[in-house]
């Protein structure tokens, strides 16, 4: 049986038991239905080098335990309705090369340290509450977070 899966659209949950496959070096579910939140377990996976969730379906706040990941090259979220600041944590991820957080509902500012250095800004934009790049050595960030 010969079945095309191209139009195949994905729905649920992200479940927290994804933390589990060690192993995993790509999680790509991107332009589904997926709905939910994104499980802090997801920092287990230490193998991780894409994690691409863009064009779903998914709220929340993005975790920082996501800042585990030390081989993720490419955090794509653009697309969803996650809302709170975007994770310092983050910027310790020295593999991390793409990074797309646009259209969602992020607040608070962009870090500009690590690999968030060469992060294009229109990676960030459509987050209406999203204030732009942190200005190194003050002291509050993230004030209408």
């Amino acid at each position: 049986m010969n079945r095309d899966l191209g139009n195949l659209n994905l729905s649920g949950h992200l479940v927290p038991e994804l933390g589990k496959l060690e192993h995993l070096q790509y999680l790509e579910l991107y332009k589904n239905n997926i709905q939910g939140t994104i499980p802090s377990e997801l920092g287990s996976l230490k193998s991780l080098i894409s994690l691409d969730l863009y064009k779903n379906n998914i709220s929340g706040t993005i975790p920082p335990a996501l800042g585990k990941l030390k081989s993720l090259v490419f955090l794509r979220l653009n697309g969803n309705r996650l809302t709170g600041p975007i994770p310092r944590e983050l910027a310790g991820i020295s593999s991390l090369k793409v990074v797309d957080v646009s259209s969602n509902d992020l607040c608070g500012t962009i870090p500009t340290s690590g690999p968030f250095e060469h992060i294009p800004l229109s990676n960030f934009e459509k987050n209406p509450r999203l204030e732009g790049p942190e200005l190194q050595g003050l002291a509050v960030y993230d004030t209408n977070c």
